[in-house]
C-alpha cells in the first residue's frame, strides 16, 4: 500500500477496473506499468492531475468522446511525482493525491490508459518540442490533443498551447484547448480574476479546512490514507474514546488542525467500509506542545474494533472546530461527547 513507486510506462486502466475483483493488492500490481508499450493512435491529454477534480474529469470526458469518435484509445499522459518536485522543490505543494489514488481516480473516469512518466532532472530538461515528437506522438500515437487553456511543459515551461497546433500541423494532430471549470465554491484565481477550479485552490481550502467547499470541486470527499500505528493510548485508557492514529503519507496534504466529521473505511474489510466517524487532526493542545508532529486520529462512531496494522481511508466531510486546550480530562471529555452528536447530525443526511 502507499505511494507508487517510480515508475514509466502505460497502465491499461480496462485491466484495472477488471481486476478490482481481486482484493486489496497494490493497485499497481493489479494493472502493471509497462516501459516498453506504445500506442498506434490515441486521443490524449497531459498533465500533473492532481486530484482528478470535477475539471480534470471534464478534459477526459472530453478526451474519451473524441477517442470514441476516432475509434482509438484515450490516453491520459501524467507524471510519478508533482514536477516541482524536481524542478523547484522549495516551491513544490504538498499533493492532494498519492499515485496509487491518482491512478485509482483515473481508472473511475473509465479512460483506457493512463502513461506515467518517471520525472526526474533527464525529463525536465527534454525540449517541449521533443517531448512532443518523441512521447506524445512517437510512443502514443496522438491524432488529437486536449489540454487547458493555460497549459506548459517541456524544459523551462517553454511549450504551450500554440507550440502543440503548431507541430500538429507538421506531425498530424489536432489540439484542443479548454477553459477552466468556475464553481462558486472555488477560491477566485489570481491569474484570472474569477472562481476557477483548479488543484491550487482546491489545496487552499483543504489547507483551509474547509473540506466541503474542496468535496464540491474535487466532486468527492477529500481524503487522507495510512496504516494505523499504536499511539500513546491516552484517547481510549482516559478519555473513552479509542481511536485509530494514522501514519500518514509522505507529501500528501493534511487538513488544517481541527475535528472534522467524515468517514472511515479500512482496506480488505468490507463491513468497515465508510464507517461514520469524528476526525482530529491535530498536535493534541491539551496534553502536548506545537512541537510535536500533527496527528491524524479517527474515532468510529459505534464501533470497537482493533484497527492496528490495518490501511485505512479517511474520508474528510466538514470541519466542526479547532483544535482546543482544554483546562482538565474532563473538559475535554464533555467536548469530545458535543463533537460526536454534532458528528452524527452532520452524517446523517451524507447516509440518506
Amino acid at each position: 500500500m502507499g505511494c507508487v513507486p517510480s515508475v514509466s510506462g502505460l497502465v491499461d486502466l480496462r485491466e484495472f477496473r477488471d481486476a478490482e475483483a481481486q482484493g486489496n493488492k497494490s493497485a499497481f500490481e493489479r494493472a502493471g506499468a509497462r516501459a516498453d508499450a506504445r500506442l498506434s493512435e490515441s486521443v490524449l491529454t497531459i498533465g500533473a492531475y492532481d486530484g482528478v477534480h470535477i475539471g480534470h474529469r471534464e478534459i477526459i470526458r472530453q478526451v474519451k468522446e473524441k477517442a470514441e469518435a476516432r475509434g482509438v484509445p484515450s490516453v491520459v499522459v501524467t507524471f510519478d511525482r508533482h514536477p516541482a518536485e524536481i524542478v523547484k522543490p522549495e516551491l513544490a505543494p504538498l499533493l492532494l493525491s498519492d499515485g496509487e489514488q491518482k491512478l485509482e481516480l483515473l481508472a473511475c473516469t473509465g479512460v483506457d490508459f493512463a502513461y506515467f512518466v518517471h520525472f526526474d532532472a533527464e525529463t525536465a530538461s527534454i525540449p517541449a518540442e521533443d517531448f512532443v515528437s518523441d512521447m506524445l506522438v512517437g510512443t502514443l500515437g496522438a491524432k488529437e490533443i486536449v489540454v487547458g487553456h493555460d497549459f506548459h511543459f517541456g524544459k523551462n515551461r517553454s511549450g504551450n498551447v500554440e507550440l502543440l497546433k503548431s507541430m500538429g500541423i507538421d506531425l498530424g494532430f489536432s489540439v484542443d484547448d479548454v477553459s477552466l471549470i468556475r464553481s462558486q465554491d472555488a477560491p477566485l484565481d489570481p491569474r484570472s480574476g474569477s472562481p476557477s477550479v483548479s488543484s491550487t485552490s482546491i489545496r487552499w481550502l483543504v489547507a483551509d479546512g474547509q473540506v466541503a467547499r474542496a468535496a464540491s470541486l474535487l466532486g468527492r470527499e477529500y481524503q487522507v490514507r495510512g496504516e494505523v500505528v499504536r499511539g500513546d493510548g491516552v484517547g481510549g485508557k482516559d478519555l473513552g474514546c479509542p481511536t485509530a492514529n494514522l501514519k500518514t503519507l509522505d507529501r500528501v496534504l493534511l487538513p488544517k488542525d481541527g475535528v472534522y466529521s467524515g468517514f472511515t473505511s479500512v482496506e480488505g474489510e468490507t463491513s468497515l467500509q465508510r464507517c461514520p466517524s469524528v476526525i482530529s487532526v491535530g498536535r493534541r493542545p491539551t496534553f502536548y506542545d506545537d512541537s510535536v508532529p500533527a496527528l491524524v486520529e479517527s474515532h468510529l462512531l459505534d464501533r470497537d474494533v482493533d484497527l492496528y496494522g490495518k490501511w485505512v481511508r479517511i474520508d474528510f466531510t466538514a470541519w466542526m472546530r479547532g483544535q482546543m486546550k482544554f483546562g482538565s480530562v474532563e473538559e475535554l471529555i464533555s467536548q469530545i461527547e458535543l463533537d460526536i452528536t454534532e458528528a452524527k447530525t452532520s452524517l446523517a443526511h451524507h447516509l440518506g
